[in-house]
């Protein structure tokens, strides 16, 4: 399984803890990671994998490793800009968001317009549609160990109770 952890270079220290935190959680499930490799969720979140032994691969926008960070497993340099959003994003079976900045906010819109995998939002910006109630099928929570939990389905419930 590969779930993509989305959050904001200039992030909040709860973000930043909230993404360490998901980052063992799913380094723990064995689960591999997918981010987009740079600094502040990103990097808390490959740091959290690492510290756990996990694998995570960091998909850069520029055409070299200048800043990317230096917990990843994998780097994969994409030279596409912002668009390499949709590779981090059609690469995962679920989405986690943590935090929010605009760059999340086009990660989780793809997520949904993909329809077919979980995207979770923790302490992002709650998206609301024309009639003012948050748009169905994003899944708001408040702790890592909920958003990991939707992320990564039954199949890993008895993984989860060992951790």
């Amino acid at each position: 399984m590969q779930v993509a952890v989305c959050g904001p270079r200039d992030c909040t220290p709860e973000d930043r803890a909230d993404a360490h935190r998901v980052g063992e959680l799913l380094a723990q499930l064995g689960v591999v990671t997918i981010c987009g490799g740079g600094t502040g969720v990103m990097a808390a979140v490959a740091a959290g994998v690492r510290t756990h032994g996990g694998v995570v691969v960091g998909v850069r926008p520029n055409g070299s490793r200048d800043g990317a960070n230096d917990d990843l497993s994998v780097t994969i340099m994409t030279n596409m800009g912002d668009a390499r959003n949709a590779i981090i994003v059609w690469s995962a079976d679920a989405v986690i968001a943590v935090g929010g900045s605009w760059g999340t906010l086009s990660e989780v819109a793809l997520a949904m317009g993909r329809g077919d995998v979980p995207v979770i939002s923790l302490g992002g910006w709650r998206i609301l549609g024309p009639d003012g109630e948050p748009v169905p099928g994003i899944h708001y929570v408040d702790t890592a160990e909920e958003a990991v939990r939707l992320a990564t389905g039954p199949a890993d419930a008895a993984r989860r109770q060992e951790i």
